[in-house]
């Protein structure tokens, strides 16, 4: 992460293998510890819609950083040079269906990661400028 903030996110911004796979420093606080946390994310943008999925690989459980948003939804992000405060929520069921293709179109693995997560239904979370 302090590549990416050293370079602006030219180094670790995104997937040399996935060139549409690009990557934020989503900021987050503990929701039990309030410790301050970063995580790399790989984000899907449309105009002011940014989103991220919850999918921690495919493991049976949700993400810390997803529990963290919950508990406190209002954040920073950092996109490149830039950091945005951003409030998060949970994607609807009917936004979660009109966004998942579009994380499996730019990341195949995440179709691997929702078979494999279980019952586990992989959020995905938006991530709104304030």
């Amino acid at each position: 992460m302090a590549l990416y903030r050293r370079t602006n996110g030219r180094v670790g911004g995104h997937l040399p293998a996935w060139p549409d796979a690009r990557i934020l420093l989503l900021d987050h606080v503990g929701a039990k510890s309030g410790t301050h946390r970063t995580s790399p994310l790989m984000y899907h943008a449309d105009g002011d819609l940014i989103a991220v999925a919850a999918s921690k690989a495919g493991q049976p459980t949700h993400p810390a950083w997803f529990h963290n948003l919950k508990a406190n939804p209002d954040t920073t992000i950092r996109i490149g040079a830039r950091s945005h405060p951003v409030r998060a929520r949970v994607a609807t069921d009917a936004e979660r269906n009109l966004l998942w293709p579009k994380f499996i179109e730019f990341f195949p693995s995440y179709d691997f990661y929702q078979r494999h997560a279980g019952n586990r239904t992989i959020p995905i979370v938006i991530l709104m400028l304030v």
